[in-house]
């Protein structure tokens, strides 16, 4: 006997939403990728976390909750002026 998701062709999507989980997962994965984005493009272009702050017009608390990689309190305001700062853009779609 198998599980509800094992062999029936169900996705690991379809998993998530069964629990209840897939927005919460969805989002955290996101802002885990986002993080990882521009602390890659920090160390590329040698921008220090106070650098990057400056340059966001923050705080490094601010900062460093961006880079935390949850997501939590983190707006898109403060996103796109973290993509501006490493010479990025922000580009957001709903698909």
């Amino acid at each position: 006997m198998t599980g509800p998701h094992e062999s029936d062709g169900s996705s690991f999507d379809d998993f998530l939403r069964d629990e209840g989980m897939y927005e919460e997962v969805t989002s955290i994965s996101l802002a885990r990728v986002l993080a990882w984005q521009l602390q890659e493009q920090m160390k590329e272009q040698g921008i220090t976390k106070v650098e990057m702050a400056r340059r966001m017009g923050t705080s490094r608390s601010q900062l460093d909750r961006l880079l935390k990689q949850d997501g939590a309190g983190v707006t898109l305001e403060t996103i796109s002026r973290a993509a501006e700062a490493v010479n990025r853009k922000l580009r957001l779609e709903l698909v």
